[in-house]
């Protein structure tokens, strides 16, 4: 076997796994775990629930700071889980994956039906411009205060807000559904009024009834204030972990088919691992060459390609910062 070295060239291609991985290597790299899918999924909430009880017990401002960072944080896992749903490797069973996935997709308004179908085109035409993710990597490299600019939008809300306009847009079935930043109009047979509604109310019930318990639950404890946490993390710092995130897997990497140039792979500490890379999402060279691997199992698979030299080392998060904010194309 041949490793390509990540520092050079090579023909765009789609690598075959049987020119890096053993059979049997793939049979146990794909093995799904219930255990672990209930793990995430319940550790993830033990989290958010701990940061209401901190709240609570202390409603000091550093508290309410602190809150904001770890919900944002949680609120980025709930989308890993339904992202590692879509794929059906959160758990065995496609039963648990759609009942789990549609639970945690309703916490951040995205319905899994809906992000498979767009989720699985990027996938299939990654490093193309027919990705459906693209407009998401395009605006890089930019300037510093370009960067900054971004992030100032984030944390402002200002980001927020305009991702759930488009949210209900989308369900109203005016513009097409996107996880990306662009905007396609639908061009439909004539619409009756009724038909809008109806269209909001088939595409956001799963959301309503979540986000309707949430509040009740809240409320059943005496402290429905509570909820304005959680949204308030979601308009800020859920959509500063997401841009960061989504420019560390595919900002300023190769414009190729080849899925070791097209993507990268970030190293994650703990902090990164409370924010930005929840569920080793981090090693997403490792989920695009093989989508079927379940999170848990992603970090043995980053060392085996790097040990057989099919990939370099991975750059940091701050690393990823400084290449797409470099004010030129950078490759990484």
């Amino acid at each position: 076997m041949t490793p390509a070295s990540a520092a050079q060239p090579s023909a765009p291609t789609r690598r075959k796994l049987s020119d890096i991985f053993s059979k049997e290597e793939i049979a146990e790299l794909t093995e799904r775990s219930n255990f672990m899918g209930w793990y995430a999924f319940f550790f993830t909430w033990g989290v958010i629930a701990l940061s209401f009880a901190a709240l609570v017990r202390w409603p000091h401002p550093l508290t309410w700071l602190a809150a904001l960072v770890i919900l944002g944080g949680r609120q980025l896992s709930l989308a890993i889980m339904m992202h590692d749903a879509s794929h059906g490797t959160l758990f065995k069973t496609r039963r648990l994956n759609e009942l789990v996935g549609d639970i945690c997709g309703a916490a951040i308004g995205v319905e899994l039906r809906r992000y498979r179908t767009h989720h699985l085109a990027h996938h299939s035409r990654t490093g193309t411009d027919a990705d459906t993710d693209r407009s998401l990597s395009l605006p890089f490299p930019t300037t510093r205060a370009g960067l900054a600019r971004k992030f100032l939008r984030d944390l402002v809300g200002i980001s927020g807000v305009k991702r759930e306009f488009g949210l209900l847009l989308m369900h109203l079935g005016l513009i097409r559904w996107t996880v990306a930043s662009e905007v396609v109009r639908l061009v439909q047979p004539q619409r009756r009024w009724y038909d809008y509604p109806r269209s909001l109310a088939r595409n956001m019930w799963k959301t309503v009834l979540f986000h309707a318990v949430l509040i009740g639950g809240l409320a059943a404890t005496g402290h429905a204030w509570l909820y304005l946490a959680w949204l308030a993390a979601y308009l800020t710092t859920y959509s500063l972990f997401m841009r960061i995130r989504s420019m560390a897997e595919h900002a300023c990497t190769e414009q190729s088919t080849d899925m070791l140039r097209n993507t990268r792979s970030t190293r994650a500490g703990l902090l990164a691992r409370a924010t930005v890379a929840p569920l080793r999402v981090n090693h997403h060279i490792e989920h695009h060459l093989m989508p079927s691997v379940p999170y848990f199992r992603l970090a043995g698979m980053h060392r085996t390609l790097c040990r057989r030299e099919w990939i370099a080392p991975s750059p940091g998060y701050l690393d990823v910062l400084r290449i797409v904010s470099a004010g030129k194309q950078q490759t990484a």
